[in-house]
């Protein structure tokens, strides 16, 4: 096999299993972008979460990896949840700006809970099915890496027919279109914020329980996993789950390949170099619109 494409094969299943985390932080921004207008800065935090809730639960409390799976997405779940309850709708005459400050809030506090709980060690769990490498190619995979691009495609699957085959996700839908036709039609708004949290959570569990495997994780992590997925969202055009899956995945090839055959010490520069030629040539993203991207009004 020519070690050329076995090399490149192998930079492109790195950047897949990268791109999957990032497209799934990316999801779960977009979900309360467009329910809310916010950026919600605690995303990386979800994704933390999850991945110390399942090692606690599988390595500490050993339970099977399916049904601390389910147990670590409620319990994330829950969390979004009362995040949006007891910082969110309480606030009267809501602006953006302030939000976006309760979101930072919230994302220092989970951090530091985190912390306290699992403290500042990194956290090892089991992979799903073995640590065994996979030869395609020429290139070596983990078992893991085809779970998380798996688990990505099952969750874009249910996203696509939760929000166009559900009445809750077509109301879900009628609030990021137009808020205020959507609660003259008896749309309940508020429950709308409060799902898209939940489901912001969720997605940022499922992220976190399948990356830890791979990178080990700690109260810290939550931060550049928020910087990219946010960076994917950008890119993918905010409000477009579907460009942000695109654009994480493609955020992932470019950090990977460009470690590959450059440096690993610009794999971050890379990454955000792309974020700002996408900017300055297209400020809406690849597959947003101008009047899509302008912050609502909450």
């Amino acid at each position: 096999m020519n070690t050329s494409f076995t090399d490149l094969l192998q930079f492109i299943f790195m950047g897949l299993q990268r791109g999957s985390i990032y497209a799934l932080a990316a999801m779960g921004f977009n979900m309360i972008y467009n329910a809310t207008g916010i950026i919600n800065f605690a995303q990386g935090e979800f994704v933390v979460l999850g991945g110390l809730m399942m090692v606690t639960l599988t390595m500490t409390v050993q339970l099977s990896i399916p049904f601390a799976f389910l147990l670590t997405v409620l319990f994330v779940t829950v969390i979004g949840v009362l995040m949006e309850r007891l910082t969110i709708n309480p606030v009267k005459d809501p602006d953006v700006l302030r939000l976006i400050i309760i979101t930072i809030a919230v994302s220092i506090l989970l951090k530091g809970a985190a912390m306290c709980i699992w403290g500042k060690e990194s956290h090892y769990m089991r992979h799903f099915s073995g640590d065994t490498p996979i030869d395609i190619l020429g290139a070596t995979v983990l078992p893991q890496t085809l779970w998380i691009i798996g688990i990505l495609i099952v969750v874009v699957v249910a996203f696509v027919l939760f929000f166009n085959c559900t009445m809750t996700g077509k109301c879900m839908r009628a609030c990021a279109i137009n808020r205020d036709a959507a609660r003259l039609a008896g749309i309940s708004d508020r429950n709308m914020v409060m799902l898209s949290f939940a489901l912001s959570a969720g997605i940022g569990a499922v992220a976190g329980i399948i990356v830890t495997p791979v990178i080990q994780m700690d109260y810290g992590r939550g931060v550049l996993i928020a910087l990219k997925g946010f960076g994917a969202a950008v890119i993918g055009g905010l409000g477009n789950s579907i460009g942000a899956v695109v654009a994480g995945l493609l955020f992932g090839l470019v950090e990977a390949i460009g470690a590959g055959y450059i440096s690993s010490h610009y794999m971050d520069a890379i990454a955000l170099t792309l974020l700002l030629a996408v900017l300055f040539v297209r400020p809406s993203g690849i597959f947003g619109s101008s009047e899509a991207s302008r912050l609502k009004d909450f």
